[in-house]
């Protein structure tokens, strides 16, 4: 067994983690998220709020398991990519500049996994191996 086999489930959890950890954070802190949100001028502070709890927590989790890999990697390079512009934007502030710059570095790292799938340490490598089984047995 290669150790290479390993890699990808350590990049979807060091990824996937902080998303998911961002996102129970979220639920706590209703108030001042929604507080930020509107403060930088999205609309439905409430909407976004919901909207970014589900990506993070929902994404970040399924990202870890590996089930819809591509597919979420995906969603989260996009809502990393909005988030950094719509948040992180002031290249002014050296700080959000660097969080600009994480969230345009967490996206390149999900479109790898949009690109190239979850690994053999996933429910998606789990599931393809399940069909021909079953084809296999009729």
């Amino acid at each position: 067994m290669s150790a290479t086999k390993y890699l990808p489930f350590a990049g979807r959890l060091l990824i996937g983690l902080p998303f998911a950890m961002s996102g129970l954070g979220k639920l706590g802190s209703y108030a001042a998220t929604t507080g930020l949100i509107g403060a930088v001028g999205l609309p439905f502070p409430p909407l976004a709020f919901a909207v970014a709890v589900v990506v993070e927590l929902g994404g970040g989790l399924l990202l870890i398991a590996g089930y819809q890999a591509r597919a979420v990697g995906l969603a989260l390079a996009v809502f990393s990519i909005a988030t950094a512009v719509a948040f992180h934007s002031n290249f002014a502030d050296q700080n959000q500049m660097i969080h600009f710059l994480k969230n345009v570095m967490m996206a390149g790292g999900l479109l790898q996994i949009a690109a190239f799938g979850a690994g053999a340490l996933s429910l998606d490598n789990r599931a393809s191996h399940a069909v021909p089984q079953a084809v296999a047995a009729h």
